[in-house]
């Protein structure tokens, strides 16, 4: 197996890899097949021989030859092959393996982003892609992540890939298409966190992994288009929160509320990290959804204690939020802000507001709000039968251990 120190490499350099191959050859689907197989070789190659002088070089020319073995080995592709052979100098395809060729030089991570987030794909298969082709994770490693049977990632990878095959999706991106292509890659590292963090099913409240290479993906963004005050956002947003995580559980793994948390285990690196993040990027221009989240994050980090949190700074924030992106969990987040201002029963009417709305009525965290404010206004059989509804809709296990612990605890 590789150590910590080749697999981070092997991850930084995945889509750079794959990049390079799919910009010289154009089949993605073949070049992300190859980049995957030289990768595993360097992870089991590199801790006995050591890490090469040129290591993107040495994954460019060996996911080369595998490629190239793959064409000729297809028959029916042999056209596709003499193409390729026409368009490589072979003294590139034999090269050594401290050699990539010139295009091992230039980093295409952004654009592999971008084609992996592609509007044509479904959400779930770009987290997937993502996560495989940019984030250099194995297909078990995802299913893993996602608590799915590896043969169910493999088949949504492969959808992906041949979506992108026969829509001839093509490596760049079309003028004018930047900044939506952009947001979408955002929208996909925001739930690829969000699902790290909290784990929407399972035994587990949380799956750090995921969270983790989120994160490092978000980094790797930042980098990519350091002048996207959104981007550098959202990295502040996951940052924040993922400052919280030393406190979110207990010894046996139970949920602990924000407002029950030891604070004194948050991290305070990454809390630092996150507000100078935010309070660089807010300036910059128009101020975006993850900027905002990240601004009410930091109201929350920098609270020593639940009492000295600045609910009406939160309030405000939220309010702005919600003309900024309007969303139905924005709105029930409002609702706990408005509460902590001007008392519960305000929170409780504009909870009663979203109960009219569709996409949160049967949803376990309105009941799990209504619940929280319903206790906090006396209302402690309301409160109850709250709890447990919630706990009986959702689908994680501590979450619904929490749930149900509340409403016992008001019988």
């Amino acid at each position: 197996m590789s150590t910590p120190p080749i697999e981070d490499l092997l991850r930084e350099l995945a889509p750079q890899v794959l990049g390079a191959l799919t910009r010289r050859y154009g089949r993605f689907d073949a070049c992300e097949d190859a980049t995957q197989e030289a990768l595993l070789r360097a992870a089991r190659r590199w801790p006995a021989d050591g890490i090469p002088d040129n290591p993107r070089g040495w994954l460019v020319t060996v996911a080369s030859r595998v490629l190239i073995d793959q064409l000729r080995q297809e028959d029916s592709r042999r056209l596709r092959e003499e193409a390729v052979f026409a368009a490589t100098p072979q003294s590139e395809l034999l090269a050594g393996p401290a050699d990539g060729g010139a295009d091992a030089d230039r980093d295409d991570s952004l654009e592999m982003l971008f084609l992996c987030c592609h509007p044509a794909l479904s959400v779930p298969s770009q987290i997937a892609l993502t996560l495989r082709a940019v984030g250099g994770l194995t297909t078990a490693q995802i299913a893993a992540a996602f608590l799915v049977p590896e043969a169910t990632m493999a088949q949504r990878i492969s959808r992906a890939k041949a979506t992108i095959k026969a829509g001839g999706l093509g490596f760049g991106l079309p003028p004018g298409e930047a900044g939506e292509r952009l947001r979408a890659v955002q929208h996909v590292l925001y739930l690829i966190f969000n699902e790290g963090y909290t784990a929407s099913s399972g035994e587990q409240l949380t799956g750090p992994s995921l969270s983790g290479e989120a994160i490092r993906l978000a980094r790797l963004l930042c980098r990519l288009v350091p002048e996207d005050a959104e981007t550098s956002g959202l990295l502040a947003l996951m940052l924040l929160t993922e400052a919280r995580r030393p406190a979110r559980t207990g010894p046996d793994g139970a949920l602990v509320p924000l407002a029950e948390q030891d604070r004194a285990r948050w991290t305070p690196s990454l809390i630092a990290e996150g507000i100078a993040l935010v309070s660089a990027a807010l300036p910059r221009g128009d101020v975006g959804p993850y900027q905002l989240q990240a601004a009410i994050a930091a109201v929350h980090d920098e609270a020593s204690t639940m009492d000295e949190t600045d609910w009406p700074q939160i309030l405000g924030l939220y309010e702005v939020l919600e003309s900024v992106a309007p969303n139905p969990m924005t709105t029930l987040n409002r609702a706990v802000a408005t509460a902590m201002v001007h008392g519960p029963e305000a929170g409780l009417a504009l909870v009663a507001v979203l109960k009219a709305d569709g996409r949160m009525a049967r949803h376990h965290r309105l009941l799990a709000t209504r619940a929280h404010l319903r206790q906090l206004a006396g209302d402690r059989a309301g409160a109850a039968a709250d709890y447990r509804e919630a706990a009986r809709r959702t689908a994680s296990l501590p979450e619904r251990r929490y749930l149900t612990g509340r409403a016992d605890a008001l019988d």
